[in-house]
């Protein structure tokens, strides 16, 4: 197999991977090398920083990979691949008629293609029309998303909006005089008026209504325009873009959408639904396949450093307090997570500053994951499942979602610095248990170097070659968790081992944990206590194979939703249980 040269072109980093191996099926990752993105001056050219994380490789797997004067990839000695943030995240401004119908529709729409929202408008948001036009210019968005009235309805309100719209005629972040690209999902009958108003005005898309009645709702046409318009206005715009795409042997893709592809192919191998997370400096992405349906939001504004302060906002102090196996007060706590901002590229220096960062990443993950559940597009429940919130919280959906059908996700995948650099990765699983609660029984695992974009973009080209690398060098398992959905009980287990069996209780409240090493896989009989429910019903046994790793099994018997430790000596007791402390 030729090898293949990957680059991902962060907002920050730029990191090369290289994928070799004799077949398909053996490929694996060879080396990699990272540098600085370079978008910005004195370089402003993102291929200066692809070259230097080329030449950083090539230092580390002693291969010459570029041509001899070192301007460019040598195509004779790898497929050259890319994906590219490097133009920064997608920021777009939403407007409907009605806040809890078309602007609800049309917000879930630009979330799903990975957009930034910076704020939503509506008929109804108590603005007055000058307010609004004051507003919009000052927000600079990348494009807009305009929705509005079911099919075959009225057309005024729209109308408005779109008047609105160019009243305010509001410049794009990046300038450059270039018209900002407006999409209108809306009423197909008021397409010849938001024409006739914003047709000279914006570089303007009709797609189909993303609300075309009250009961329906149609976001992939809406999503698939934005994407197409965030190619050729925002990433297309990035300096050095032009060359880096006359390079690649296929598209550059979007580093979100690059993930999204991973995660979709992992939740097919499994046929199981598939959580996955990207926690960074600035943004928290959330990634899930739920019963076949792709769904990604942005957390902006819920990082581990440039946005440290948001999520300590958000959270507040004691939040954070809750998750420290030592006593700290509020000031303190919030004097460490703001000078975190002041110097965001600093890394824990002693057993505390990690302990608070770990705490600051887990309320980054809550308030993510909440956020990711509010974009969910609404859906009728299915007999005998609950939605995605309630797979991961225990909390029903409503009456007619029984217990008895508890959904639970067959795999959570974590990614970013603080998950997949944690000096234990038994710290990185309970990072995950805590901020997320999933019930039933989960195999966790961490992104072990970021490779999740790089192997999207490689599975356009060659599938297998992505697979065989991903379970092979991205994928770290951690481990199986079983946690019982409700309030805290017991658990009792069997353990079907090659030399026998072995038999276990976890009290009410508690958190065991047993070795088992990645790639081994045991069979386990769990009879949970009276209330706690594994998926059977309430104190009903099942049946389930249990995958080892890096961790091994985690028994989680605290109770969902999980309550907050009552002392730091109980954070500090479940942190040793489950070996990601002494």
């Amino acid at each position: 197999m030729k090898p293949f040269l990957i680059t991902d072109c962060g907002s920050t980093t730029t990191k090369a991977l290289l994928i070799g191996g004799d077949r398909p099926q053996e490929a694996h990752l060879v080396a990699s090398g990272e540098a600085p993105t370079t978008v910005e001056a004195p370089y402003a050219d993102v291929t200066v920083g692809v070259l230097a994380a080329i030449a950083a490789l090539e230092e580390a797997c002693g291969l010459h990979l570029r041509v001899p004067a070192g301007t460019r990839p040598d195509a004779a000695a790898a497929d050259y691949l890319s994906t590219s943030s490097a133009g920064g995240g997608l920021q777009m401004l939403v407007a409907g008629v009605v806040g809890r119908f078309s602007a609800a529709s049309a917000e879930r729409a630009a979330l799903a293609a990975g957009a930034i929202v910076q704020r939503t408008f509506s008929v109804e948001d108590g603005l007055d029309a000058h307010e609004r036009i004051a507003e919009l210019r000052r927000l600079r968005p990348d494009m807009a998303l305009l929705a509005g009235g079911t099919d075959g309805g009225g057309v005024t309100h729209v109308a408005e909006m779109a008047e609105l719209l160019r009243a305010a005629a509001p410049e794009q972040r990046f300038g450059g005089g270039m018209r900002l690209p407006v999409v209108f999902a809306g009423n197909t009958a008021a397409r010849p008026a938001v024409v006739s108003v914003l047709g000279d005005r914006c570089d303007l898309r009709l797609v189909d209504n993303v609300r075309p009645d009250l009961e329906r709702e149609r976001l992939n046409p809406a999503r698939d325009a934005i994407h197409e318009l965030f190619m050729d206005h925002v990433m297309a715009r990035a300096p050095g873009y032009d060359r880096l795409s006359a390079w690649v042997a296929a598209p550059v893709l979007p580093t979100p959408a690059a993930v999204g592809v991973t995660v979709r192919a992992v939740a097919e191998r499994l046929g199981r639904d598939v959580l996955a997370v990207d926690i960074g400096g600035a943004t928290t992405d959330v990634f899930s396949v739920t019963s076949g349906r792709y769904h990604r939001s942005v957390g902006a504004n819920f990082g581990m450093s440039y946005s440290a302060t948001q999520v300590l906002r958000e959270a507040g102090a004691g939040a954070l307090a809750r998750w420290l196996p030592l006593r700290m007060g509020d000031r303190e706590i919030s004097d460490r997570i703001a000078n975190k901002m002041v110097r965001p590229t600093t890394v824990p220096a002693t057993p505390v500053d990690l302990l608070l960062e770990q705490a600051l990443a887990r309320e980054a993950l809550r308030l993510a994951l909440a956020h990711h559940r509010r974009t969910l597009p609404p859906a009728a429940p299915q007999a005998g499942r609950r939605r995605l919130g309630d797979s991961l919280a225990g909390r029903r959906a409503g009456a007619e979602c029984p217990v008895g059908g508890l959904s639970v996700f067959g795999l959570i995948l974590g990614s970013g610095g603080v998950l997949s650099h944690a000096p234990r990765r038994a710290q990185a699983a309970m990072m995950l248990l805590d901020a997320f609660e999933p019930v039933g029984v989960v195999r966790l695992g961490v992104d072990s170097v970021f490779m999740l974009p790089h192997l999207g973009v490689l599975r356009g080209r060659c599938a297998e070659a992505a697979d065989a690398a991903f379970w092979r060098d991205c994928l770290v398992p951690l481990g199986t968790a079983v946690a019982p959905a409700g309030s805290a009980s017991a658990l009792s287990i069997l353990l079907h081992l090659a030399g026998g069996t072995q038999r276990l209780t976890v009290p009410r409240g508690g958190l065991v944990r047993v070795p088992l090493v990645a790639g081994e896989v045991v069979r386990a009989d769990l009879a949970p206590g009276r209330g706690g429910d594994l998926g059977a019903g309430p104190g009903r046994p099942v049946r389930s194979e249990l995958h080892g790793g890096m961790v091994g099994l985690l028994f989680d018997c605290r109770g969902r939703p999980l309550p907050a430790p009552e002392r730091p000596a109980q954070m500090a007791a479940w942190l040793a249980a489950a070996g990601a402390w002494p």
